[in-house]
């Protein structure tokens, strides 16, 4: 038996052209088959462009290939479920961008069909995978920074063009769908458990009715809470502090973790204010779409559990939707 799991991917949107396929091909476990786009020429032009033996001109075609294993999915949000559906009907295992639904009785729909098939599905969040991470994770389980009580994480980017589908409600657009997503997984990730009720500011923009800039509380109970801002149109930025009671984990480049060179963590005990004085935790070059594409794709080969599974997706998805309708309501929603 092979011990490479044969991908095919479905759409030619940026993500995975310029990021998740090159970063998958260099994977243990990975190899890109095939591709398709509903554009015959621009699906052949990624394949062209990338080193992919096959291209298809519709997703049908690619699906029906018998030696596709796996499908990676980063197609717009509102597409998300309904090929998901059909990549597991047709016995693909799946990887689907994040978020991986528009509702959260949408991704109950697709654990079901999950449940029929047997086949792996999850969600794209590669930061659940990176070593940065999960040593965060780990010094929070040691208790080298205290009690965990507080998560202030921000994470934004300018981008006015009303054609981007991140900027186009219909499809799922906006800040908080987008981006708001990954403060609210990693606080989860810290946690270990589920916020019971959220709080939130919601600024839209006016021509285009995405919420464009953000804030939300979380509680997660026994007096522990996480904030976070993300916005589209503010200043690029992103970063993450996590606060207990004895010292803080200043995530340096939560989200967007470079490729191109080490990553770092600053634990600070606060004896020097500005964190000078701040221990520096280094991590070896990798790339987190690498990572990803081998988690899953060992998870498929040994049969074990996926790194995002569809529970943990539905679990965001009832964050994000509390979050959003506490910022139309003004008040406190439960999750």
């Amino acid at each position: 038996m092979s011990d490479k799991i044969r991908w095919g991917v479905l759409g030619v949107a940026n993500i995975a052209v310029k990021k998740v396929i090159p970063a998958m091909q260099k994977g243990r476990f990975c190899q890109i088959t095939a591709i398709a786009s509903r554009d015959a020429d621009r699906a052949h032009q990624a394949a062209t462009q990338l080193g992919i033996p096959k291209s298809y001109g519709s997703y049908h075609e690619l699906l029906a290939a018998p030696e596709i294993q796996a499908v990676y999915i980063p197609l717009p949000n509102h597409l998300h479920v309904p090929l998901s559906i059909k990549a597991a009907e047709a016995g693909k295992h799946v990887l689907c961008e994040k978020p991986l639904s528009l509702t959260a009785e949408e991704a109950k729909s697709l654990i079901a069909v999950r449940n029929k098939t047997r086949v792996k599905i999850g969600e794209a969040f590669m930061v659940r995978t990176h070593p940065q991470w999960l040593r965060a994770r780990e010094l929070v389980r040691s208790g080298a920074i205290g009690e965990l009580r507080s998560i202030v994480s921000v994470f934004t980017y300018f981008n006015r063009d009303p054609k981007n589908i991140r900027n186009v409600p219909e499809t799922g657009g906006g800040g908080v769908m987008d981006i708001g997503c990954y403060p609210i997984t990693m606080a989860r990730f810290l946690y270990e458990r589920e916020p019971v009720r959220v709080a939130a500011m919601i600024d839209r923009d006016p021509e285009m009715n995405t919420d464009r800039l953000s804030s939300a509380l979380l509680d997660f109970g026994a007096g522990c809470h996480a904030v976070f801002t993300c916005s589209t149109q503010l200043v690029p930025f992103q970063r993450m502090q996590i606060l207990g009671t004895k010292a803080r984990i200043d995530m340096e480049i939560p989200y967007n973790i470079p490729n191109d060179r080490p990553s770092r963590i600053f634990i600070d005990d606060g004896t020097e204010l500005g964190g000078r004085k701040a221990r520096i935790e280094e991590f070896a070059t990798v790339d987190q779409y690498t990572i990803q594409g081998d988690a899953f794709s060992r998870a498929i080969l040994d049969n074990t559990e996926v790194p995002v599974p569809l529970e943990n997706a539905l679990g965001n998805m009832q964050v994000i939707e509390a979050v959003l309708h506490a910022g139309q309501s003004g008040r406190w929603e439960t999750v």
